[in-house]
Parts: structure tokens; C-alpha cells; sequence
């Protein structure tokens, strides 16, 4: 939305203010993540380097030659000096038989010294420059596919979930869904993935409510809609999850993979699936620098905080996240069309001025991000099963998402809460979306609210609660604010949840390839 035209009246210092907290409120939490490694950050770099496959019992050797390492070296030197000191001895001749040996017993590790580490330090480097060779070269692929085959000539772009736990069963009704209209297809992840501390191998038939993120489930799917792009004569963007214990991973895995949209919000993980804030600060800061080379747009999950708190009373904790967010993402690497910032359509439909307030707080996010795809999600939690109601309200949240140009449009559900969609519940709910984006057209360059209206006000009024919250962010750290429940209800503390066991303070002997090529940004 390049260029979006400046509709409300809102004051600039304000707005500079802002972000200078947002700045103020992140900078300590960046800090902390450069000082900390996880254990998902290092088996990154595992799998960066083509390391894959599972033992028999399904745990995947990564995992089980992380775990080895650990055991003799500790965490916080990181992984990559003592495997690839062991590789440099001859130990084993690739990283698969290392880590079966290690698995078995029949290997010791050892932190290197003088020239066996800098041999090491040698070898890593240039395992890990191949693994960023093949995600530059996706990311290339893909231009050059956008190219061809061209993007969708409407904005915004119309986002639909697909998952059924079986891919061989998500690929004919993602294909499907491109036929109908669909620019994007996200396959969300089976239930209590993003608590599992490894991902899974291969092609997988068997997930609840989702269908598990694997590197083989990528690969399956992006060929299809590759197939579909040919056909359809547009590029089908692909969307996955890249949040919960294995953050890093699955972003790399992504990249690998040409996958175009991850989901990647740390707030998310830490409020709604009680993983550790600092466990997944430090891997959300290492997620992102890999999706900032890999050319993904990422996409935050602001839009949860309002299925549990109220959305007027809590509509400025979405504009602090999204600021927070912001500053994260660019210091991380990430571009602007790279940002696609969450919120949602959440109000109660029967509170007077719902629909009036649903475009204020649409319209304020739009013109503090105007270069951002933000990502506009539908109503969810007044939906309540009256399929007629829900497809009414899922056309009025369309309708504000061609209001205020919106980039990302994720597709509502008029059996949103009573059932896992049917193909026939999406196809009439891209009818919806069709119909109010063709028959609103561009309404977005028109309408303009009246500068001290009661939508104007209500955006002034929930930016400057967002100041005030930031300042008090700022006081007391982020840290704390999470711990005490600003965001979502949720109060997380940094000294508690899952994961924190994995978390390592950087030492000084740590070393990581893929950090030190992601942060001189060479190609």
C-alpha cells in the first residue's frame, strides 16, 4: 500500500513519539537475545548445513546430535565447533553418520583449540555458506516466478487456510481453493505442534485441527501450487507457522523450501502456548534474520490478543504490539513489505458504533504502516454458530478490509467455532470476499472520514493510549509488562514456561556461521 494517503488527522510528533518508544521498550530485549543462544537456534545451523532424517522412534537427528553435544560441551559455545571439529578429525565423513555415532555412544566432543579451531570455525562457515546459497537461490526462484506468472491484480490478497492433518488431502483443496480466488494458501499446523521441541520428518497423514510443518509437507505443497500458478497465470503464495519451540528451525526450513508467508510473532508463543519469553525472543530475533534474506513476509498475531481481552478496551495493546513489532522486524533485517502487522475485526457486533470503531482501528493501523501488507483477520469471537449472522458480519469485515487497503486479507468462516470448514464453507465464504471487493472496487481512495468525527477521534484516542502504555513499558521493561498481563490477559513471566531449559547464555567462545552470514548480509 505504497503511497497511502494520509486520512486521519493524527498528530506527527505523536506518532514519532511512539516509535521512539516502541524503539526504547525493544532495544533491551535485542540485547538479551545477542547475548543467548537456544537449542533450536543451534540445530538451525544442523539443518542449515542439510542435516535431516529421524532415527527409528521418530526423533530427528538434529535433535539427537544437539542433545550429545550439550551433553559434553554445554550450549552456550554453540553447536558448531565441536561437530565440526569432529568432522575436521574425522570422527565420521558427513553430519549424518556423526550424529548416529553420537546417538550410539561412539563419539566424545570437545571445544577446540588454537589451529583445530580455526579449522573448525573454517568448516562451519562453509557448510552453512551452502545452506544459505539454496535459500538465496529460492528466494531468486521465486522473483523470477513472480515474474512469469505475475501477482494478483487486486489488493488485498485474499488469504485461506487449508489443513486437514493429511497433505495429500490439504493439496486438491489448496489447489482448489486457488481455482476459486484464493492468492494465498496457509496450511495451518496440527494442535500442539508449536509445544514439540523438534519437527517432525516427512509426509505427514495424521494432525489435529492442522496438519504437522515438516520440510516434506513443504515441498509437497509448494510444487502444487507451483502446478497451480501455471495454470491459474498468478503466483500462489504459501504460508506456514514459524512460531513455538522450533521457530528457527521451521523459518529455515522455509527458506529452504520457498515458502513466501510465516507466521512469526514470539508474543504469540509466549502468551498463548506459555513458552518462555526469553526462549523465544532470542529465537524469534534469529527467525527473522532468516526471513528477511529468504524474501518471506512475516506475519504477527496481534489479532489473539483480542479473543481474550476486550477489542475496544485493548485496542491500543495491538498498536504497541505492532509498533514493538515493527522495530523487532527492521532491526532483524526485515523491509517494510515484509511486515504483514496483525489485527482484527473483534468487536462485539451488538456494542453501538461497532462498525464505526472496526474502521478506526483499521484505518489507524493503516496510516501508521503505510508500506506494510498488513494482515486484516476476521471475527471469531462473536461468532456464534447462526451461520446467517456469521456470513453477515464476514461481509462487513470485507468491506472494512476494502475501506482501508488492507494488504493481506485472511478469509472468514460463517461456521467459524462450530466445525472444521467443509470445501463448500469456503467456496461461499470466497463468494463473500469476491462479491464486496469487485463491488467496492477501490473505495478505499474515497472515503475519507470527517477529521474530528467520531472516527478520527477514536484513532487519536487509541494512539494516544498507546503512548501512555509505552511509556509505562519503557519504566518498567517489557519483560515485566508481559509478566503482568498487559498483552491478551496473559501474565508470563521471564523465569518461567516451556523451553527455558533450553536457553544458554553466550560465551566467550560461542560461535555460530549462520549468525555471522546473516549479519554481514553477503550473498
Amino acid at each position: 500500500m505504497t503511497g497511502a494517503v494520509k486520512k486521519l488527522d493524527l498528530d506527527p510528533v505523536t506518532v514519532r513519539k511512539a516509535r521512539s518508544l516502541a524503539r526504547k521498550a525493544g532495544k533491551p530485549i535485542v540485547k538479551l537475545a545477542q547475548q543467548h543462544t537456544t537449542v533450536s537456534v543451534e540445530r538451525a545451523v544442523l539443518r542449515l548445513a542439510g542435516l535431516t532424517g529421524a532415527d527409528t522412534e521418530g526423533i530427528p537427528w538434529v535433535n539427537r546430535l544437539a542433545d550429545t553435544v550439550r551433553a559434553d560441551v554445554g550450549l552456550e559455545h554453540g553447536l558448531a565447533l565441536p561437530v565440526w571439529d569432529a568432522l575436521v578429525r574425522g570422527q565420521a565423513e558427513d553430519l549424518a553418520v556423526l550424529a548416529q555415532k553420537a546417538a550410539s555412544g561412539s563419539v566424545t566432543f570437545r571445544m577446540p583449540e588454537g589451529r583445530d579451531l580455526a579449522r573448525a570455525r573454517s568448516a562451519a562457515r562453509k557448510a552453512a555458506t551452502a545452506g544459505m546459497k539454496r535459500i538465496d537461490g529460492r528466494r531468486r526462484e521465486r522473483d523470477r516466478l513472480i515474474k512469469r506468472h505475475g501477482d494478483p491484480e487486486q489488493r488485498p490478497w485474499i488469504y485461506l487456510i487449508v489443513a486437514t492433518g493429511d497433505i495429500y488431502e490439504d493439496i486438491p483443496q489448496a489447489q482448489a481453493a486457488a481455482r476459486e480466488g484464493a492468492d494465498i494458501i496457509a496450511v495451518i499446523r496440527s494442535t500442539g505442534q508449536s509445544l514439540l521441541d523438534y519437527v517432525p520428518e516427512g509426509a505427514t497423514r495424521e494432525g489435529f485441527a492442522g496438519t504437522y510443518a515438516t520440510q516434506e509437507n513443504f515441498r509437497l505443497m509448494r510444487a502444487a501450487l507451483d502446478d497451480s500458478s501455471r495454470e491459474l497465470g498468478r503466483y500462489v503464495r504459501l504460508t506456514n507457522y514459524a512460531s513455538g519451540l522450533c521457530m528457527p528451525e521451521i523459518a529455515t526450513l522455509a527458506g529452504l523450501e520457498r515458502l513466501d508467508m510465516m507466521l512469526n510473532d514470539s508474543m504469540y508463543g509466549i502468551l498463548f502456548r506459555d513458552i518462555n519469553p526469553i526462549r523465544t525472543f532470542v529465537d524469534q530475533r534469529f527467525s527473522r534474520q532468516i526471513h528477511a534474506r529468504a524474501g518471506i513476509i512475516i506475519n504477527t498475531g496481534e489479532d489473539n490478543y483480542l479473543t481474550t481481552a476486550d477489542a475496544v478496551e485493548a485496542a491500543h495493546t495491538v498498536t504497541v504490539s505492532q509498533l514493538l513489532n515493527e522495530y523487532f522486524a527492521k532491526e532483524a533485517g526485515l523491509e517494510d513489505w515484509q511486515l504483514g502487522l496483525g489485527h482484527a475485526f473483534e468487536i462485539n457486533p451488538d456494542l453501538p458504533d461497532s462498525f464505526r470503531m472496526e474502521l478506526a482501528h483499521a484505518m489507524l493501523a493503516r496510516q501508521l504502516f503505510p508500506n506494510a501488507p498488513l494482515k486484516w483477520m476476521p471475527p471469531t469471537r462473536h461468532m456464534t454458530g447462526d451461520v446467517f449472522r456469521g456470513y453477515l458480519l464476514d461481509g462487513f469485515f470485507n468491506l472494512v478490509g476494502a475501506m482501508t487497503g488492507q494488504g493481506i486479507l485472511l478469509v472468514g468462516m460463517m461456521t467459524e467455532a462450530v466445525v472444521t470448514p467443509w470445501i463448500s464453507d469456503r467456496d461461499l465464504a470466497l463468494q463473500n470476499v469476491r462479491y464486496v471487493l469487485g463491488a467496492a472496487g477501490n473505495l478505499h481512495e474515497d472515503f475519507r472520514p470527517e477529521p474530528n468525527g467520531f472516527i478520527a477521534q477514536r484513532a487519536r484516542q487509541v494512539l494516544g493510549e498507546s503512548v501512555e502504555l509505552l511509556e509505562e513499558i519503557v519504566d518498567d521493561g517489557l519483560l515485566n509488562a508481559i509478566g503482568d498481563g498487559t498483552f491478551g490477559l496473559m501474565k508470563r513471566p521471564q523465569d518461567a514456561g516451556r523451553g527455558l531449559d533450553g536457553v544458554a547464555k553466550k560465551s566467550s567462545e560461542y560461535y555460530n556461521p549462520a549468525i555471522e552470514l546473516l549479519e554481514e548480509g553477503t550473498r
